[in-house]
């Protein structure tokens, strides 16, 4: 049990990087969104002729079909093919991109007002439109890694410009030897965002009317998604675990509030009344792969717990005497060097103070 819960809580950004200045450039994929975001036509209308994804319906087995995989991984758009139906949205006029600043690089941000079409969204960009659960509780998704084929072939425009040979093998050779190995150029990070309440928590159980709550739950989304960004370009890493969602929380409620809460966390994770557990509380989407066994998932709980309770005495403390917390950048980088167990034992405020500098 001790072993297995060590190795879910070990730490991947001990090696935190040094002489950065903040913010980061943006990434390459920038551009190609803000053409989007600026579509006359819409960004609905834009995303559905230039993506393949937008072409196919969510359906079981879908990805396995030949059509799907020929324009999915070649690029190839499906003509005449029976599946290439096109993706159904409820609130296809609700779909709308923000460009959000963050201290690694602005990121893309794709809202919908509609659950049903988050679901959908998060199908198509991330499990290739396959009928893939997702939890009630999950309202935001970071996708990374995805091959913006309307990229790839403003790049084939471009390089058929100055090729020598322009036939179909020179850019098969040239998209294969050359392209793939530069991931930047045509792979695209961006961020779903669902417009309901946060982790699937209703206003009256946060105390709130409901336009307050949606506008809360918002701002908390946008900004723990934006940790996520912030591991993945700074360490190359983006975990399901609850060092993550720890962290990413904590950014989302201070933006929220100006300060942390530790009660908003729990609840949010169904240990409001903790020993005990709400089931459907966003703790039991980070059991872990293989998910931990229920002695060790136990512990983890206890130690989720006292983790949120030092964070808030730390919040309390960057706010004492000071016209304006340090940086957020600043505290995510200082709670990255740390684990959970550091947060949870006796002297983690200490050792959270000592990582801030």
């Amino acid at each position: 049990m001790v072993p297995e819960l060590l190795d879910y809580t070990h730490n991947p950004f001990q090696q935190v990087p040094v002489a950065l200045e903040f913010p980061l450039p943006d990434e390459l994929f920038v551009s190609f969104w803000k053409q989007i975001s600026a579509a006359p036509e819409g960004v609905w209308e834009a995303l559905r002729t230039c993506l393949p994804q937008f072409a196919f319906p969510i359906r079981d087995g879908i990805s396995n079909e030949e059509s799907y995989r020929q324009a999915t991984r070649r690029g190839v758009w499906p003509q005449e093919s029976n599946l290439a139906t096109g993706l159904i949205l409820v609130n296809p006029e609700g779909l709308k991109v923000q460009l959000y600043p963050t201290p690694v690089g602005t990121i893309p941000i794709l809202v919908t007002p509609a659950r049903e079409d988050f679901v959908s969204l998060v199908r198509a960009f991330s499990h290739r439109n396959e009928p893939y659960p997702i939890p009630d509780s999950m309202g935001a998704c970071t996708v990374s890694g995805f091959n913006n084929w309307a990229r790839i072939q403003a790049i084939r425009r471009e390089w058929e410009q100055s090729a020598p040979d322009r036939s179909e093998n020179a850019w098969q050779h040239y998209l294969f030897e050359t392209l793939v190995p530069q991931k930047n150029r045509y792979q695209d990070r961006l961020i779903i965002l669902s417009e309901g309440y946060y982790s699937a928590v209703s206003p009256e159980m946060m105390d709130c009317d409901d336009s307050q709550w949606r506008a809360l739950s918002f701002v908390i989304r946008r900004e723990h998604e934006c940790v996520h960004y912030f591991t993945l370009r700074l360490f190359g890493i983006m975990r399901n675990n609850l060092l993550d969602e720890l962290i990413a929380d904590y950014a989302g409620i201070v933006a929220a509030l100006g300060h942390y809460r530790a009660d908003w966390f729990l609840r949010f994770m169904g240990l409001e009344a903790y020993p005990a557990y709400r089931k459907g509380g966003r703790l039991e989407n980070y059991r872990g792969k293989p998910p931990l066994s229920d002695g060790a998932f136990d512990l983890l709980k206890t130690i989720v717990y006292q983790a949120a309770r030092t964070l808030e005495r730390f919040d309390q403390h960057v706010d004492v005497g000071q016209t304006r917390k340090p940086d957020q950048a600043k505290i995510t980088l200082s709670l990255c060097r740390m684990t959970l167990e550091a947060l949870a034992s006796s002297e983690g405020e200490a050792l959270l103070i000592q990582a801030l500098g």
